[in-house]
């Protein structure tokens, strides 16, 4: 038995998630299924068996579907309104750039890239981080990098 994520789509607060199911058994016989979560309600939509399927197996099928199922789409109820490239919480303004100071240091202190535990730390591209940092300098969190003459 797999169930799948097939997609998601969020309309105001609710959302709803499609799942492709697909239930095979050691005779060769197999059951794809599409189910969809809204709210709290789980609908099967589609389903299509080889060979076909008699009214008893299907009126077996909700069982057979029940536990992986629920298995599946419990975790996913927060899942579809995250991006897919969900950054780390980080606080904007003086305080985020206090926080990136303070990682810069740290990992100069321990002799690693600093820059790159601002990334990890911000979830940033190389280039907002190294942004990050030169704010962070002009607020006065880190010393200047060139002496000024």
């Amino acid at each position: 038995m797999s169930v799948r994520h097939a997609w998601a789509v969020s309309e105001g607060s609710t959302t709803t998630s499609w799942f492709d199911v697909r239930l095979a058994f050691p005779d060769g016989a197999r059951v794809d299924a599409l189910a969809v979560l809204s709210g709290a309600d789980v609908r099967v939509e589609d389903v299509r068996a080889q060979p076909p399927l008699s009214l008893d197996d299907l009126a077996v099928l909700a069982e057979w579907l029940e536990h992986p199922l629920f298995e599946a789409c419990v975790p996913a109820r927060g899942a579809p309104t995250a991006s897919r490239r969900a950054r780390p919480a980080w606080p904007r303004g003086r305080e985020g750039r206090r926080l990136a100071a303070q990682e810069y240091r740290t990992a100069r202190d321990e002799g690693g890239d600093p820059v790159l535990a601002v990334m990890r730390a911000t979830g940033h591209s190389r280039r907002r981080s190294l942004r990050l940092i030169g704010q962070a300098r002009d607020e006065g969190f880190l010393a200047p990098r060139r002496a000024r003459r």
